[in-house]
């Protein structure tokens, strides 16, 4: 069977291959599930075009059971693995923000200086490697964090009720000499 032949026939026969195979995954699986299980029987169908029989339908059921049935299969390898990971190496316990305004604070921070301190504090990045990911000299980089620690200080340090400090993961070393 020559290209344009072989095309030919698969057009004349997907769509009632798709519309009955779509009814038959619709009521099985999820909608999702029932899209990936879809295009994978039809790109089984299109290989396998000089086996399919004359009941091209039914077949293409038979197609699309069993691949339902690997769907099914790694879901649930999927979430066995899972269970396994959140045993052994449970996620960490997320740190509550001290208080509300905290975050508006943050948000006020020009994204430069935001986006330093989120690679310092919450990414625990070194000066050298911030310089990586921002493409920028370590000296820079030293520089422009010393700078964002400073302006994200003075934010807090208006903030009412709220102590003047260090801010960051492991406090302030900066300054002080031996």
């Amino acid at each position: 069977m020559n290209a344009d032949a072989r095309r030919a026939r698969f057009e004349a026969v997907a769509p009632a291959v798709i519309d009955a195979v779509r009814r038959y995954l619709a009521r099985r699986t999820d909608p999702a599930t029932a899209d990936d299980v879809l295009s994978e029987t039809l790109l089984t169908c299109w290989r396998r075009l000089e086996d399919m029989p004359e009941e091209h339908v039914l077949w293409a059921y038979g197609i699309a059971r069993l691949t339902l049935a690997n769907a099914e299969r790694g879901r649930r390898r999927r979430e066995r693995l899972t269970a396994k990971i959140a045993r052994l190496d449970p996620p960490p316990v997320v740190t509550e923000i001290d208080q509300p305004g905290d975050l508006e604070i943050f948000a006020g921070l020009r994204a430069e200086d935001a986006e330093l301190l989120r690679l310092w504090a919450w990414e625990d990045l070194s000066p050298a490697q911030i310089a990586v990911v921002l493409g920028i000299s370590v000296n820079a980089a030293n520089i422009r964090l010393h700078r964002a620690k400073g302006r994200l200080r003075d934010q807090l340090g208006d903030q009412p009720g709220k102590p003047a400090g260090p801010a960051g993961h492991e406090g302030s070393t900066e300054g002080r000499r031996r």
